[in-house]
This record gives structure tokens, C-alpha cells and sequence, in this order.
């Protein structure tokens, strides 16, 4: 009689609670690179807003290089070192390893204003997103966001030849 009740207590407490992950990301929030070098240049930087992720994309004219892309306690300048001042409570710093300058130094990519490269009102996750410019054949964006949350990242190729570096940033862990 006892082992019959000790056998329904077993089946009548619950286990463990384990969520799911949100919108079945599996991301972390650690940086994620790729150290190849790129000799296509940067042509512009836009944003979108997806229902699990905000999404930031690079484009660039050729195959895509390389990258780092981390959180930072203050995103720093290309080549001077000068912090970038960016809305939100958390950072991060893309560096593209791939130039914003074709080989005869004339700039591919040069925004109207390189405090506001898109315009993120509105969006969940993104906050600001930056120029920080380029030197010495990488590029650095800085951008803003509302919490340390997981990111991916990832390439795909464009249809007119060049590729595209896509950060995408989860809404919630």
C-alpha cells in the first residue's frame, strides 16, 4: 500500500519548468566572427523589423569578408579611437573587414548623417545605428539597442553579384 502511494505522489508532482526558447532562437549574446579579409567595398547599411528580431543589413559590392561583432562597453571610432555616442543600454560593434572606399580611395558608401544611418523609431529592439567609419580596409558600425540580447549573424549572397552581412537581434531572450 505504501509503494502504491509513493507511486502516485511520483506521477502527481510536476517536473521542471523549461521554456522554449523565444521564437525558437537559439542565439547567444558572445561575439561572433569571421577573420577573412574583404576587398568588396561597403555601399550602403539599412534595417528592417521582423516579428522575433530587429535586423540590420550591410551591403557590399562582392563577396563578402569578414566580420567581428560583439558587445561593448562603448563603441570606438575607425582609427582615432573617439567613442561614438549611441542611445540604448546596450552596444554593439560591427566591424566589417571590408573598406567603405573603392581602390582609387573614392568612398562607396557615405552617409547623409553618420549619427542616424536609418531611422529605428519605432522599432523593439534597435535604439540607434551609426557610422563610425573606415580605415585601413575595415569598416565599424556602432549600434544601439534597448538590452544586452542574443544576436546572429550571417551572410547571404545579393542577385546583382554582391552579398550582404545581416546582424539580426532577438526582442527577448
Amino acid at each position: 500500500m505504501a509503494l502504491l502511494l509513493a507511486a502516485g505522489l511520483l506521477l502527481a508532482v510536476p517536473g521542471a519548468a523549461v521554456a522554449a526558447p523565444y521564437c525558437g532562437q537559439v542565439w547567444g549574446s558572445l561575439a561572433k566572427s569571421d577573420p577573412a579579409m574583404g576587398r568588396a567595398p561597403v555601399t550602403n547599411v539599412r534595417t528592417g523589423q521582423h516579428y522575433c528580431f530587429d535586423r540590420l543589413v550591410v551591403d557590399l559590392k562582392g563577396p563578402a569578408g569578414g566580420y567581428t561583432v560583439r558587445y561593448v562597453p562603448q563603441v570606438a571610432q575607425e582609427g582615432s579611437g573617439l567613442p561614438v555616442p549611441l542611445r540604448g543600454q546596450a552596444f554593439l560593434q560591427i566591424t566589417v573587414n571590408s573598406p567603405a572606399y573603392d581602390d582609387a580611395g573614392q568612398a562607396t558608401y557615405s552617409p547623409a548623417n553618420k549619427n542616424e544611418l536609418t531611422d529605428v523609431t519605432g522599432y523593439r529592439t534597435f535604439r540607434q545605428v551609426a557610422w563610425a567609419g573606415s580605415f585601413e580596409g575595415y569598416s565599424t558600425l556602432g549600434l544601439g539597442v534597448r538590452a544586452r540580447l542574443p544576436f546572429r549573424v550571417f551572410t547571404l549572397p545579393r542577385p546583382d553579384a554582391g552579398s550582404r552581412l545581416v546582424i539580426d537581434v532577438g526582442h527577448y531572450w
